[in-house]
């Protein structure tokens, strides 16, 4: 009863009018997005207030940094945040992570991290990055990101400090692995969960815990912008939105903590469940890894071997059969490729800014290649050479045996985070600046570029891999179109736009060439005629997969076509009418890509760091 009439006492006060009772006070932004268009005037009139405040300890910053995570972006960001006269303590947001020209890379670079850990007056402070990271999907924090928590929890003691863990997004079933965070915490004092993402000032709750979320700093239709003023004051979390140079208003919001009690944590909560692979048992899994960092890119099949990546720098090599470790590699920054394998060769970009070129046996640098700028994409194969694009404006080609550069497109708008498809001589990829292009797969001229007219970069068709069949190549993208393209002239054959059929950046090919598969933002599976001239649905699958915005290939091998979704379940579908032949759950986040090693044995990653071996059983 005390804490009840405390709150409503709290609520209509403004915070000098108890500063005597506060054991600290500090300010919470959130949302920032520099980039877009007042974003930079916001930010910069918030450090200038904050630092006109004579007690306030310390800032936090919790995601949405910037608008689409570039260099320039981050950069810009940085210089303003250092204006700050406080200590400050930052994370990513999806923002910052899933249109990112360096995967976040760059963000780590930059502001020296992008997980925190503190503590001020018997407190302590943990924050987490979160995604999507690169990939389309639910928010999801890195794997990386929950060894990291594990290890601070692990070195600490104590476990009646009381926390206040801070992450980007809501941790509920919006974010993929809500739980893996929750469960670490249920042994833990965790006192509050605070966030943003969602612009507004809310009160939640995260499974027993209370949970706070932040006004974004933009202005949004208003004359300000503005944050939260964040007081400890009578064991209890006090919560005053601020205006900048103008005023602090009435508490919106007061948490008690009741510091001398245990965590109230709700009992037996909701959970991923995996009982669906009981109904096909003659699915199994031989063998799985699990990496400490995420995995962002699908595996490839090199002899007998298994080579993959993750978001800690790791190449890797594991034997098909068992998945005993064969070599690993270190690269110097996060990795979204999929290796591509050339005979004795595998070539994967990276985010330091380097094409790697390695031994597939024993998985030593044969060659290594500096770029302008970060790479997110994955390597295509034309003949003898390489072909990547990046983040720096090139399309670039290299000789596989040598190293040596063979070619140099450097028109590129923004950049690429697509596998380029090769087709009759050309490759073909977009890029986040709403282009499409053709180049001569031989010396890199352009062919043609196709445009689809969005002026919203969100539109562009980057992250699906196009396919190609009977002089046409498809696309789908964000805008929710399937588009057509003659490969020789660029000319849009045919676009289509369904509703109840909402398509995104999830498609493949059949073995045959005939159909192009799609996937569904309502979890559909569509498989369309290839030499059809307009669009013409062979069949739809009659399986729902539920909501999906998973960008991963689809792909068909030995009449089975293999769907990922962003929910952890590989799906294997008839090629001949879409029907169900199993699905199998090995995880709670996005599917890279799905890998058949031969009719009963499958490959799979998935974004949380795991690679499996599936045997099927006939």
């Amino acid at each position: 009863m005390k804490h009840l009439i405390l709150l409503y006492w709290l609520m209509g006060l403004a915070i000098p009018v108890f500063a005597q009772d506060t054991l600290f006070r500090f300010a919470l932004i959130s949302d920032t997005h520099i980039g877009s268009s007042t974003a930079l005037e916001d930010l910069e009139r918030t450090v200038q207030d904050i630092n006109a405040q004579t007690d306030i300890a310390f800032v936090i910053i919790s995601g949405d940094i910037t608008e689409f995570g570039s260099d320039e972006e981050l950069q810009l960001a940085k210089q303003v945040l250092d204006r700050l006269q406080l200590p400050w303590h930052i994370i990513p947001g999806n923002h910052d992570t899933k249109w990112s020209e360096s995967g976040c890379n760059t963000f780590r670079t930059v502001f020296g991290g992008e997980t925190f850990s503190f503590q001020h007056k018997g407190y302590w402070f943990l924050g987490t990055n979160c995604g999507p990271n690169m990939r389309m999907g639910p928010g999801q924090i890195p794997r990386e990101n929950i060894v990291w928590l594990e290890q601070q929890l692990a070195q600490q003691q104590d476990k009646n400090l009381r926390i206040i863990y801070v992450n980007h997004y809501p941790q509920d079933s919006g974010l993929n692995n809500w739980f893996e965070v929750l469960d670490r915490f249920r042994n833990r004092n965790l006192k509050a969960i605070l966030c943003g993402h969602g612009h507004t000032n809310r009160a939640l709750d995260f499974e027993g815990i209370p949970g706070i979320m932040c006004r974004s700093n933009l202005r949004s239709k208003q004359s300000l912008g503005g944050y939260n003023i964040v007081s400890l004051v009578h064991d209890s979390l006090v919560f005053n939105e601020r205006r900048p140079a103008q005023t602090t208003l009435p508490a919106w919001h007061a948490v008690a903590l009741h510091t001398n009690e245990a965590p109230q944590w709700m009992p037996h909560p909701p959970r991923p469940s995996y009982a669906g692979n009981l109904s096909f048992p003659q699915v199994r899994i031989k063998w799985t890894k699990q990496e400490q960092g995420d995995i962002g890119s699908g595996a490839a099949i090199s002899g007998k071997q298994v080579i993959y990546t993750n978001t800690n720098g790791e190449i890797k090599a594991v034997d098909v059969l068992s998945g005993k470790p064969r070599w690993q590699f270190k690269a110097k920054g996060k990795i979204y490729a999929t290796p591509l394998v050339a005979g004795q060769r595998v070539i994967v970009p990276c985010t330091d800014g380097q094409v790697y070129c390695l031994d597939a046996r024993k998985g030593r640098v044969r060659w290594q290649q500096p770029t302008g700028k970060a790479i997110v994409s994955s390597a295509a194969l034309y003949r003898n050479i390489a072909i990547v694009a990046g983040s720096d404006g090139h399309c670039r080609a290299w000789d596989i045996a040598t190293g040596k550069q063979q070619w140099d497109f450097d028109s590129v708008r923004n950049f690429v985070e697509t596998k380029p498809l090769v087709y009759q001589d050309k490759v073909y990829f977009g890029s986040w600046g709403n282009d499409f292009y053709a180049l001569d797969a031989a010396t890199g001229k352009r062919i043609w570029t196709w445009n689809s007219g969005a002026t919203n970069r969100m539109f562009s068709p980057a992250a699906c891999w196009p396919v190609a069949s009977h002089n046409k190549v498809f696309i789908v993208a964000p805008d929710q179109y399937m588009t057509a393209l003659n490969a020789t002239s660029g000319q849009a054959l045919w676009r289509h736009r369904d509703t109840a059929n909402r398509v995104r950046e999830s498609m493949g090919l059949s073995a045959d060439s005939g159909k192009v598969y799609v996937k569904t933002m309502q979890g559909h599976v569509l498989a369309f005629d290839a030499s059809a001239h307009t669009q013409q649905l062979r069949w739809k699958s009659p399986v729902a997969l539920g909501y999906e915005i998973c960008p991963s290939p689809i792909v068909e091998y030995g009449n089975t076509v293999y769907v990922p979704t962003q929910s952890g379940t590989i799906y294997a579908l008839s090629a001949t009418d879409g029907a169900l032949q199993w699905r199998h759950k090995f995880s709670n986040c996005l599917i890279n890509n799905i890998l058949a090693v031969d009719d009963h044995t499958v490959i799979a990653s998935a974004a949380d760091g795991r690679l499996i071996c599936v045997e099927i059983s006939r």
